[in-house]
């Protein structure tokens, strides 16, 4: 046995998943890309396809699937919306401004909820007035969607934020340098 002192040393690298889970995992993504309709398969541009229901986002160019990620979308209440956007914004390293105190988290880390990436799709004027598991929340004014990082990682695959869409922050990254302003982004059920 290894005493508990020793197991921070320990290198942590996870095994190369087996032959059967990698086929899974795959077969999944194949599933996740046939679902979507033709007509968004075929643009003969890049662009972000993100399927709500599977918690999925697919990234295709020129009818090619460039890149996956999974990710978490809003809680009952708080549904991350569908339809046809447009990126309207990328930051690195992004303030998170809570919106109902207007506290601002400057930096990164588990009290900045937006991770490393901010890249905003959808903008809603229209004010909010939902529960969110713990509380009802009242927001006045404009609020802004968008895939972001997370400092937790738990929260992926799940449907669990407040509309936006949460990737792993190194997932995020990726998909900051591959998206560009005015890049079309389509949200499915």
């Amino acid at each position: 046995m290894i005493p508990s002192a020793d197991l921070a040393v320990l290198p942590l690298t996870l095994p190369e998943p087996p032959p059967l889970i990698r086929a899974a995992a795959m077969d999944s993504l194949l599933q996740a890309v046939a679902t979507v309709p033709t007509d968004l398969r075929s643009l003969p541009e890049r662009h972000i396809v993100m399927l709500r229901g599977q918690r999925r986002l697919l990234l295709l160019d020129q009818g090619s699937l460039r890149a996956a990620f999974p990710v978490a979308v809003g809680m009952a209440g708080w549904e991350t919306p569908t339809g046809r956007f447009k990126v309207l914004e990328k930051i690195d390293q992004p303030i998170w401004v809570h919106p109902v105190t207007g506290v601002r988290v400057e930096g990164q880390g588990p009290d900045n909820p937006l991770g490393s990436h901010w890249i905003a799709f959808h903008r809603d004027c229209l004010g909010r007035d939902a529960h969110d598991g713990d509380r009802w929340i009242t927001i006045k004014g404009c609020t802004t969607t968008g895939f972001h990082g997370t400092p937790h990682r738990w929260t992926v695959g799940r449907a669990i934020s407040h509309g936006c869409v949460r990737l792993y922050n190194e997932d995020v990254k990726s998909l900051y340098r591959q998206v560009s302003l005015g890049m079309r982004v389509t949200v499915l059920p």
